[in-house]
Order: structure tokens, then C-alpha cells, then sequence
């Protein structure tokens, strides 16, 4: 056998060390393509699957290697050029750079929302699912690229919005105008009314003087900042939102340095850094007292960005470990046939399985609200900070276990996992740490009042005929105690409790969101046995000195590893 035919992951010779590299990342998950079904019908899903096809491919062979390259070899700041010049750029890694071309130019990540307005959201997430399985880091600049653009087009000037958006929307990479979000001071992280960076009126113009502390792709084209204008008010009243641009109308650099790149744990290949502004020229994006508003609309379409990657990361984590759990033997049997493994793999499988059914919901009511749905704006609004709340933590645990199924090899940088997991570390702390969303929960039960509009959202799902009657009333009942929690944690300002009122919230959401699908594939009761799989483990009290009886699920678990269709008689017998 060649060593190209071992490398493409034929394992008849790996039986030591199992290589599912160049193995299609969307072939290797047949649920995607059944739930991608049922959200875009049959006719949007028949044009999008050529494109996941060759993007499955793609992730699992070239996108894979030019992401552990980029990973390696992190980009460089250069600050003068041999003739002493200031020239402030960054010199990219050429795998990264083949990455951008890929994702900006070939799949349009960026520019597809705001290309083709009547264009499912989903189709984007559903693309940069499996491209993050290959490349997190990337995702970040394309995530913020996409959202700085909605902001823009949802509060800017007109004149603005005609000037850039033709670049930020061009799949041409030398037109190309990349975006990003600068925000955190050093006294001023999740607290933005403790931002200092100034904002004064110069000839006509506004000017940014000021730190920022944390600037993820900080040779961005353009970033929307937030300052204090001179003489505003105190506090959040102070505050405006500035687009800024890297380079002025007659083509200098604009008045701001990047003072140094981060050495991060993670997400290496993109450049992050710290930046001083010194009256560099900037444009007024609303009104001042409006910057935090008008921000979290752009923060937020990040953090949902957020928990698609971390669904992703799952996914890819699950993947590597089914291949190896299937191809490795030890002890003279197959990893995948004892128990202790099958429980490991279904510990990465449930969340992950969670986590895409979320962002999938999140994404069909995002639709709705652009589209003026006010209770679907709602729906948004909460469902949004869940997803980034739980998903992201549940990553950092699933790309851990991950490793671990692989076992010494897994923690070689040679292999995935453990790229998987240092960038799912960064999940968490994005666009807000886990304390700082969770609060964000409650805070839009309290002010948007979004609860009862969730509740309702909930009850019309499992009102589908096709979830059977024991499962409706199982989840109906856990509907309303959920519910009566949030409310009265939201009623006492209890903030002692919120992470685990937000975690069973989002236990709850995802597994109301399984089983409607599920009642939309009856040939198949995978995800009904998902869904009552998350209501055994994370909504039911459990005695940990009284343990399950030996071989209780076992059935179920096995078909569910298998990723073989399931009848609903056997997914049923989890009620019990």
C-alpha cells in the first residue's frame, strides 16, 4: 500500500494509529445534511449541497494542512521597511493567506448576508461549520468582517455605507476591505462605561485618542471603536461608535499604531493585538450615547458566530474520535465496542449534537427578525447569549475528551486535537467571559421581556404532530419548571444562581429544538433520542451513589455512535 493511499485515511494498515485525513468532513457526518433538510426544505438544500460536499473535502485535506501550517507560523508585525520607512504591516503566513482566499473569496463568508438579502443566514453557517473545522482562527476576521458590515448598513450614514460596503462585500482579495471590533481597554474589559479612549471634534472631524488592549485582526481595513466624546456625559451616556478607517481618503496611514502582537494560547494564526490611537480620523456611527447599543447588535452576530464555530470545533473533536474509536483495536477488541468508550464518545456527541441544533434554531429566527419579525427579534435576543454561554464551555470539555480518545498521539501537535483544543479555549472569553454572558441572560429576560416569547416559541414546537405523546408531555412539564426558575431568578436579581439557571435554559431550548426535528425526519428518531438523552443527563436530578443500572442505554447509545437511522420504538424506550 502507498503512503499516499495511509495518508488518505485507509486504515487496514493504521490498525496502531488510525489517520481519517482527506476523509470528507461532511460526508463523515450524515446528520448535517438530514437537519440542513429540514430547516432550508429540499430545493435550498439541493443547491447548497454541492458546495458542502467540495467544502467537506476541502476541510479534511488542503484547508487542514494549510491550517496547522498557519498555526505553526504565526504572523509577524513589521514595523520599518530596509529604508527605514514606517510601513506598520503585518506579513501573513502564504497558508494563511491561501486560507483568507478561501473563505473571502471562493465561499464569500463575509458577503453572503449582504449580498443575496433573501438568502437563508443558515447557508452561511451552515458553510463556516465546516470550514472552523479545519481553521478556527480565521473565523474570527470573517465573523467581523460580516457583522461590522450589518452595523453599518443598520446604523450608519448612507454615505458610508455607499462608500464601503462595495469592499466589504468584494470576493476580489485585492479590493477586499476586512473588519473588526476594538473595544477592550485595560481598565475597561466587560465594563464598557469605564472606557477612556477620547473622541474630540478637529476640523470638521472626529478624532480617536486612546489604548486598546485586545484588537483581534488589527490590520483590519476598517474597525468599529468605542470612545468617549470630550465634554459627553459620564458613563455609558458618553459613549459613541466610530468606524475606523486603516487608511485615509488620500491614501496615508491613518493616525494609529499597533504597538505589539499577542502571544496567545490559541486561534495563532490571526494577529491580535494592542493599538494606540493618536488623533487618528474616525466616523460617527449614530449618536453619542448610542456606541454600546448599536455595538452589541454587532457583538451579538458575533457571539452567534461564536457558538457556530464552537459547534463546529465539537463536531470535527467528535469526528476524529468516532474514526479512531471504529479503527483502533486494544485488548483485542475495537475501542468503540466497550463500554467506558461509548459513554466518552456520547459526552462529546450530546453537546455537540446541542450546540448545532441551537445555532440552527437561532438562525431561522434571526431571518425572521431582519425581516421585521419583532417576536422572532426576541427570540434573538436570548438565544443568542445562551448559545455563546453553554456551547463554548461545552467545546473546551468535548475537544479534552477528544484528546484523550486518541490517547498520547492526540496530544502531539502533529494531529488536530491539540489545535482543537487550545483554540476552544478562546470560546469562552470572546465577546464576553461565561459570567458576563450569563448575566446577559437574565439581563434580557428583565428588559426585553423575552421569556414568555421563548416559552411560547417553545410550547408551538412541541405542538408538532409528529413528537410522540410521551416525549411532548416530558418536555412540555420541563417547559414550564425551567420557565418558573428563570422568572423567579430574574424577579430576585439572584445572580449567585445564573450560570445554572442559563445552563438549564439552554438544556432546555436544545432539547425542544431536537425533538422538532426529529418530528420533521420520522424515518429516522436519532435526534428524538438525543433529545430525551438530554433531558436524562442535564435536566434530571441524579444520585451519583446510585448509579444507572449495567447496560441501561447501551442500545440506544450504540445506533446513535453508529450514525445509523434509529426507530422511534427505540428511542422511546428512554422514557422510562
Amino acid at each position: 500500500m502507498s503512503t499516499d493511499s495511509a495518508h488518505r485515511g485507509d486504515t487496514t494498515s493504521q490498525r496502531n494509529i488510525p489517520d481519517a485525513h482527506g476523509l470528507s468532513l461532511f460526508e463523515r457526518d450524515p446528520d448535517l445534511a438530514r437537519v440542513l433538510r429540514v430547516y432550508l426544505g429540499d430545493e435550498r438544500y439541493a443547491e447548497l449541497e454541492p458546495s458542502l460536499v467540495a467544502l467537506g473535502r476541502q476541510a479534511a485535506s488542503e484547508l487542514d494542512d494549510w491550517a496547522l501550517t498557519a498555526d505553526k507560523n504565526p504572523p509577524k508585525l513589521v514595523h520599518r521597511n530596509r529604508r527605514g520607512e514606517d510601513i506598520q504591516c503585518l506579513d501573513k503566513h502564504p497558508s494563511y493567506v491561501a486560507l483568507e482566499r478561501v473563505a473571502y473569496g471562493e465561499l464569500g463568508l463575509a458577503a453572503l448576508s449582504h449580498t443575496d438579502t433573501k438568502r437563508p443566514s443558515l447557508i452561511k453557517y451552515a458553510l463556516t461549520y465546516l470550514f472552523v473545522q479545519a481553521e478556527f482562527g480565521l473565523c474570527c476576521p470573517v465573523s467581523m468582517t460580516d457583522s461590522l458590515t450589518r452595523t453599518l448598513r443598520k446604523f450608519g450614514d448612507a454615505e458610508l455605507v455607499d462608500r464601503f460596503l462595495p469592499y466589504l462585500t468584494s470576493r476580489d482579495m485585492d479590493t477586499l476591505y476586512q473588519g473588526a471590533m476594538f473595544m477592550t481597554e485595560q481598565a475597561a474589559g466587560s465594563d464598557i462605561a469605564r472606557i477612556t479612549t477620547r473622541a474630540y471634534e478637529q476640523d470638521g472631524e472626529w478624532r480617536l485618542a486612546g489604548d486598546k488592549w485586545f484588537c483581534s485582526n488589527v490590520d483590519a481595513d476598517l474597525a468599529m471603536v468605542l470612545a468617549r466624546a470630550d465634554d459627553a456625559p459620564e458613563g455609558m451616556a458618553g459613549i459613541g461608535l466610530f468606524l475606523l478607517p486603516k487608511t485615509l481618503a488620500d491614501g496615508t496611514r491613518n493616525r494609529y499604531r499597533i504597538v505589539r502582537l499577542k502571544d496567545k494560547l490559541g486561534t495563532r494564526s490571526m494577529a491580535s493585538g494592542e493599538i494606540v490611537l493618536e488623533g487618528a480620523t474616525a466616523y460617527l456611527i449614530g449618536d453619542i450615547g448610542r456606541g454600546f447599543q448599536q455595538i452589541a447588535d454587532m457583538m451579538n452576530m458575533s457571539r452567534l458566530s461564536n457558538g457556530v464555530r464552537a459547534a463546529g470545533l465539537m463536531r470535527r473533536a467528535l469526528s476524529e474520535s468516532l474514526h479512531v474509536a471504529r479503527h483502533r483495536e486494544a485488548f483485542g477488541r475495537r475501542l468503540i465496542d466497550m463500554p467506558l468508550m461509548q459513554r466518552q464518545l456520547l459526552k462529546i456527541m450530546l453537546p455537540a449534537e446541542q450546540a448545532r441544533s441551537m445555532f440552527m434554531q437561532i438562525s431561522r429566527c434571526l431571518d425572521a427578525a431582519d425581516a421585521g419579525d419583532d417576536t422572532a427579534a426576541k427570540l434573538v435576543r436570548i438565544l443568542t447569549p445562551l448559545i455563546k454561554f453553554r456551547a463554548t464551555r461545552d467545546s473546551r470539555k468535548a475537544t479534552a475528551d477528544a484528546m484523550e480518545v486518541r490517547g498520547g498521539v492526540g496530544y502531539i501537535e502533529e494531529w488536530p486535537d491539540a489545535k482543537l483544543l487550545r483554540d476552544a479555549h478562546l470560546g469562552s472569553i470572546w465577546e464576553g467571559t461565561s459570567n458576563i454572558v450569563a448575566l446577559d441572560v437574565l439581563r434580557a429576560v428583565r428588559r426585553q421581556q423575552t421569556l414568555a416569547p421563548l416559552v411560547s416559541y417553545l410550547h408551538s414546537l412541541l405542538a408538532d404532530d409528529g413528537i410522540p405523546d410521551a416525549v411532548r408531555t416530558t418536555l412540555a412539564a420541563r417547559v414550564d419548571r425551567v420557565a418558573s426558575l428563570v422568572a423567579e431568578t430574574a424577579d430576585q436579581g439572584d445572580d449567585e444562581i445564573v450560570r445554572q439557571v442559563a445552563s438549564a435554559l439552554y438544556h432546555l431550548c436544545s432539547a425542544v429544538f431536537l425533538a422538532w426535528e426529529a418530528a420533521r425526519q420520522p424515518a429516522d428518531a436519532r435526534r428524538l433520542a438525543l433529545a430525551l438523552l438530554v433531558v436524562r443527563h442535564k435536566l434530571t436530578p441524579a444520585d451519583p451513589l446510585a448509579p444507572a443500572p449495567a447496560g441501561d442505554e447501551a442500545t440506544v447509545v450504540r445506533t446513535l455512535l453508529d450514525e445509523s437511522p434509529m426507530a422511534v420504538e427505540q428511542a422511546l424506550t428512554l422514557c422510562a
